[in-house]
Protein backbone atom coordinates (compact mmCIF):
# COMPACT_ATOMS: atom_id res chain seq x y z
CA UNK A 1 0.00 0.00 0.00
CA UNK A 2 1.24 3.44 -0.63
CA UNK A 3 2.44 5.53 2.01
CA UNK A 4 0.72 9.49 1.94
CA UNK A 5 2.78 12.00 4.51
CA UNK A 6 0.20 14.05 6.49
CA UNK A 7 1.74 17.78 7.11
CA UNK A 8 -0.59 19.94 9.28
CA UNK A 9 0.12 23.54 9.27
CA UNK A 10 -0.33 26.71 11.19
CA UNK A 11 -1.76 29.36 9.59
CA UNK A 12 1.46 31.60 9.18
CA UNK A 13 2.71 27.95 7.50
CA UNK A 14 4.71 27.34 10.25
CA UNK A 15 4.98 23.10 11.19
CA UNK A 16 2.68 22.08 13.53
CA UNK A 17 2.57 18.16 12.72
CA UNK A 18 3.10 15.94 10.12
CA UNK A 19 2.82 11.88 10.00
CA UNK A 20 2.90 8.80 7.73
CA UNK A 21 -0.21 7.30 6.79
CA UNK A 22 -1.21 4.19 4.50
CA UNK A 23 -3.63 4.70 1.59
CA UNK A 24 -6.92 2.98 2.41
CA UNK A 25 -9.10 4.20 -0.63
CA UNK A 26 -10.98 7.01 -1.51
CA UNK A 27 -15.18 6.77 -1.98
CA UNK A 28 -17.90 9.22 -1.91
CA UNK A 29 -16.68 11.10 1.18
CA UNK A 30 -12.89 11.36 0.48
CA UNK A 31 -9.49 9.60 0.94
CA UNK A 32 -9.04 7.55 3.67
CA UNK A 33 -5.92 7.21 5.10
CA UNK A 34 -4.81 4.43 7.44
CA UNK A 35 -2.97 5.42 10.78
CA UNK A 36 -1.30 1.95 12.06
CA UNK A 37 -0.55 1.55 16.26
CA UNK A 38 3.49 2.25 16.44
CA UNK A 39 3.31 5.44 13.46
CA UNK A 40 5.37 7.65 14.85
CA UNK A 41 4.85 11.64 13.83
CA UNK A 42 7.46 14.15 13.27
CA UNK A 43 7.31 15.19 16.84
CA UNK A 44 7.69 11.63 18.16
CA UNK A 45 4.08 11.06 19.55
CA UNK A 46 3.56 7.19 18.86
CA UNK A 47 -0.23 6.93 18.05
CA UNK A 48 -0.93 3.50 20.51
CA UNK A 49 -3.97 3.26 18.81
CA UNK A 50 -4.93 2.65 15.25
CA UNK A 51 -6.90 4.78 13.51
CA UNK A 52 -8.20 6.42 9.99
CA UNK A 53 -8.06 9.87 8.49
CA UNK A 54 -10.77 11.30 6.00
CA UNK A 55 -9.70 13.73 3.97
CA UNK A 56 -12.94 15.10 2.52
CA UNK A 57 -12.91 15.75 -1.15
CA UNK A 58 -13.72 19.52 -0.10
CA UNK A 59 -14.93 21.01 2.94
CA UNK A 60 -12.87 22.67 5.59
CA UNK A 61 -12.24 19.62 7.75
CA UNK A 62 -10.67 16.39 8.47
CA UNK A 63 -12.01 14.07 10.56
CA UNK A 64 -9.97 10.97 12.61
CA UNK A 65 -11.61 7.93 13.97
CA UNK A 66 -10.08 6.42 16.71
CA UNK A 67 -10.33 2.07 17.59
CA UNK A 68 -11.55 1.92 21.11
CA UNK A 69 -10.36 2.42 23.90
CA UNK A 70 -9.20 5.50 22.56
CA UNK A 71 -12.08 7.50 24.91
CA UNK A 72 -12.85 10.31 21.73
CA UNK A 73 -13.70 7.92 19.29
CA UNK A 74 -14.44 10.85 16.50
CA UNK A 75 -12.15 14.22 16.28
CA UNK A 76 -12.55 16.51 13.91
CA UNK A 77 -9.82 19.16 13.07
CA UNK A 78 -11.04 22.57 11.63
CA UNK A 79 -8.86 23.30 8.59
CA UNK A 80 -8.45 24.60 5.11
CA UNK A 81 -9.02 22.26 2.51
CA UNK A 82 -6.34 20.15 1.80
CA UNK A 83 -4.34 20.67 -1.44
CA UNK A 84 -2.28 16.76 -2.71
CA UNK A 85 1.14 16.98 -4.25
CA UNK A 86 1.87 13.49 -5.43
CA UNK A 87 2.02 11.25 -2.39
CA UNK A 88 1.61 14.52 0.50
CA UNK A 89 -1.55 16.04 1.63
CA UNK A 90 -1.69 19.35 4.00
CA UNK A 91 -4.00 21.28 5.49
CA UNK A 92 -4.14 24.38 8.11
CA UNK A 93 -5.01 23.80 11.14
CA UNK A 94 -7.45 26.42 12.28
CA UNK A 95 -7.56 25.61 16.25
CA UNK A 96 -11.35 24.78 16.29
CA UNK A 97 -12.41 21.42 16.58
CA UNK A 98 -15.62 18.56 17.20
CA UNK A 99 -14.97 15.40 19.04
CA UNK A 100 -17.00 12.63 20.42
CA UNK A 101 -16.67 11.31 23.26
CA UNK A 102 -17.06 7.24 23.17
CA UNK A 103 -18.65 6.26 26.54
CA UNK A 104 -21.45 8.84 26.69
CA UNK A 105 -21.94 9.99 22.94
CA UNK A 106 -21.19 13.90 23.56
CA UNK A 107 -20.36 15.65 20.86
CA UNK A 108 -18.57 18.86 21.72
CA UNK A 109 -16.66 21.57 20.21
CA UNK A 110 -13.43 22.78 21.77
CA UNK A 111 -10.39 25.12 21.29
CA UNK A 112 -12.89 28.34 20.73
CA UNK A 113 -10.28 30.01 23.14
CA UNK A 114 -7.71 29.13 20.85
CA UNK A 115 -9.42 29.97 18.05
CA UNK A 116 -9.99 33.55 18.99
CA UNK A 117 -6.34 33.87 20.35
CA UNK A 118 -4.76 32.01 16.95
CA UNK A 119 -7.45 34.93 15.12
CA UNK A 120 -6.12 37.64 16.95
CA UNK A 121 -2.25 36.15 16.28
CA UNK A 122 -2.62 35.23 12.75
CA UNK A 123 -5.30 37.49 11.75
CA UNK A 124 -7.50 35.38 9.84
CA UNK A 125 -9.50 36.99 7.41
CA UNK A 126 -13.11 37.19 7.71
CA UNK A 127 -13.50 34.60 4.90
CA UNK A 128 -11.50 32.20 6.93
CA UNK A 129 -13.26 32.59 10.37
CA UNK A 130 -16.38 32.44 8.20
CA UNK A 131 -15.80 29.08 6.86
CA UNK A 132 -14.62 27.67 9.97
CA UNK A 133 -17.57 28.05 11.77
CA UNK A 134 -19.34 26.95 9.07
CA UNK A 135 -17.37 24.21 8.86
CA UNK A 136 -17.88 23.73 12.60
CA UNK A 137 -21.91 23.90 12.86
CA UNK A 138 -22.23 21.57 9.88
CA UNK A 139 -19.83 19.12 11.79
CA UNK A 140 -21.89 19.53 15.10
CA UNK A 141 -24.69 18.60 13.26
CA UNK A 142 -23.36 15.77 11.11
CA UNK A 143 -21.76 13.70 13.88
CA UNK A 144 -24.74 14.37 16.37
CA UNK A 145 -26.71 13.44 14.11
CA UNK A 146 -24.80 10.67 12.71
CA UNK A 147 -24.92 11.24 9.41
CA UNK A 148 -22.79 9.07 7.35
CA UNK A 149 -19.69 8.92 7.10
CA UNK A 150 -19.75 9.90 10.77
CA UNK A 151 -22.31 6.93 12.24
CA UNK A 152 -20.96 3.51 11.35
CA UNK A 153 -19.51 4.11 7.24
CA UNK A 154 -15.77 4.42 8.67
CA UNK A 155 -15.87 1.12 10.27
CA UNK A 156 -15.43 -0.23 7.16
CA UNK A 157 -11.84 1.45 6.95
CA UNK A 158 -10.94 1.11 10.57
CA UNK A 159 -11.27 -2.58 10.40
CA UNK A 160 -7.74 -2.05 7.77
CA UNK A 161 -5.66 -0.94 10.98
CA UNK A 162 -7.25 -2.81 13.71
CA UNK A 163 -6.44 -6.78 14.51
Amino acid sequence: MAVVRVEIRKFDGSAHRAFPATLLGRDEHGTWLGIPSGTVSDTGKVYEIPGVVLVPHSGWWTAMFNAAPRNTSVYCDITTPATWNDDTVVVTDLDLDVRKIRQTGEVQLVDEDEFAAHQAKFNYPDEVVHQARAAAQWLLEAVRGEKEPFAAHFHRWLAHVTP
